[in-house]
């Protein structure tokens, strides 16, 4: 094969084998060797136009740190990465890479596998550092939900010098992120990331729910001077059907929740899981290695290529001994005093509705009835408000979290900001531009300047800044 055959050809990801992943949580993706990372590196055309750091909610400038990794400069590549990315340890095992489907080799072969490199870099870099907070100011800031966005915006807040508390109703970090299967993200990655802003002034309470222990108005009377709600979508939808409160049916992030927590939970040996993202397919794939000899099935209202989840996700979950319904709506769960089977309703693919996805239509008298002990629901969350004062004039993003209805994420409270996210690296990316805006807020209430993002280690260089093409974002919040 000629050098420039080989440029079409992805260096495949080490993937731990079917039938020994599926009896445990260990890791299913392995990370690349030394030289397999950089061979996967020099693939990179090292466009001129940044197309995949436009991609990127938090801009992150992937073409960089590849460029460093096809040179063996790892220690660079993971100061880089660490530079713009305080969560990269964790966002290199779970970032949906919306970098790679705007990477110009996508088109032509294979897209550059920028997540893994992004791992090699840390792997294999120097990434024990620590990040340096700017001189001490005195304005206290809250944050309530140490998910992503919660803690995306402290590493801001925290870098600019101000002194941070995060507010978490579970007894542990990391919002919904803490619900993704150890086998996609063992557990120890983002305390690896959290070591490095050991030298900030942040406070983590944990077991405290905004609405049950506190709300935002009582934090700003405590004396916050600006409080940041970041509180996600955690409360499981669901779609209206009889029996979907029998014993036997949970809600899939709760399902997760607990598992990583290594609470008790129990499943029967017929599992039906609805709905067709991400969430789902971790349900199901963690369903499958908790129940060895059950049959796990998913299904779903459109088909496999409408599905929302992850394509590397459905890929894996196939040989998992996992079985697909595609164009199955649910209709009824059966039982009395336990779930003992579930009703669906067929559907079709229609014409494209407004914008461009294909609509789905029912069958007329087309049923069909799954036989099942568990339905594990997964067809979406939305924020839990409870005790949360309407009087913030909170809206509700497209997939359900709470953000501020004013510019730069401001609620109807002066000092009250809101936002969320639809993935973690989105989440992120709001939480950003939510610290980026109360510290305009504070700083106005002080009478001086917005403070630029500093260096994030503390040595004087210039602070992060786009790199050299780039034009403007393409992704959407």
């Amino acid at each position: 094969m000629t050098d420039a055959a080989s440029r079409y050809l992805r260096i495949e990801v080490p993937e731990e084998h079917p039938e020994n992943r599926v009896n445990d949580f260990r890791e299913v993706l392995h990370s690349y060797t030394r030289d397999e990372a950089m061979l996967e590196a020099q693939r990179c055309l090292q466009c001129a136009l940044p197309f995949c750091v436009e991609a990127c909610p938090i801009t992150q400038d992937c073409r960089g740190y590849i460029g460093l990794i096809a040179n063996g400069q790892f220690d660079e590549a993971a100061r880089l990465t660490l530079r713009e990315n305080p969560l990269a340890t964790s966002l290199c095992k779970v970032c949906y890479h919306y970098c790679e489907d705007a990477c110009v080799m996508k088109g032509r072969g294979v897209p550059i596998a920028i997540r893994h490199l992004k791992r090699a870099a840390l792997d294999f870099g120097d990434a024990n550092l620590e990040y340096v907070p700017s001189a001490p100011r005195h304005e206290r800031v809250a944050i309530i939900g140490a998910g992503p966005a919660g803690l995306m915006a402290a590493w801001e807040l925290c870098l600019r010098g101000y002194p941070v508390t995060i507010f978490e109703r579970q007894r542990a970090v990391g919002g919904q992120a803490g619900a993704i299967p150890h086998y996609r993200m063992p557990n120890h990655e983002l305390l690896i990331d959290l070591q490095r802003f050991r030298r900030f002034d942040l406070t983590f309470v944990e077991g405290k729910a905004a609405g049950v222990d506190f709300s935002p108005e009582q934090l700003l009377a405590e004396g916050y001077r600006a409080v940041f709600v970041a509180i996600g979508a955690s409360k499981a939808s669901y779609p209206g059907i009889p029996g979907e409160h029998l014993p036997g049916v949970l809600p899939a992030l709760e399902f997760l929740y607990d598992v990583n927590q290594g609470r008790a939970v129990v499943l029967g040996k017929k599992i039906v899981v609805v709905g067709g993202g991400d969430v789902a397919v971790d349900a199901v794939r963690t369903a499958r290695r908790l129940s060895p000899g059950a049959t796990v099935a998913m299904a779903y209202r459109r088909t496999r290529g409408e599905s929302p989840a992850g394509e590397e996700e459905i890929r894996e979950t196939e040989p998992e001994g996992v079985d697909f319904h595609w164009l199955l709506s649910p209709l009824q769960i059966v039982g009395t005093e336990h779930v003992e089977g579930m009703v669906f309703q067929q559907m079709e693919l229609s014409a494209p509705d407004a914008s461009g996805r294909r609509a789905v239509r029912s069958i007329e008298g087309a049923t069909t009835t799954l036989d099942c002990d568990t339905v594990i629901m997964a067809i979406g969350e939305k924020a839990d408000l409870t005790g949360i004062s309407p009087e913030l004039g909170l809206k509700i993003g497209t997939k359900g979290w709470p953000e501020g209805s004013q510019p730069g994420y401001r609620t109807e409270r002066e000092g009250v900001f809101a936002a969320g996210g639809r993935s973690v690296v989105h989440a992120m990316a709001a939480g950003t531009k939510a610290a980026e805006a109360i510290d305009a807020y504070l700083s106005q209430k002080s009478g001086r300047p917005a403070t630029p993002k500093p260096d994030p280690f503390g040595t004087g260089a210039s602070p992060p800044h786009h790199p050299e093409g780039y034009s403007a974002p393409v992704w959407k919040p």
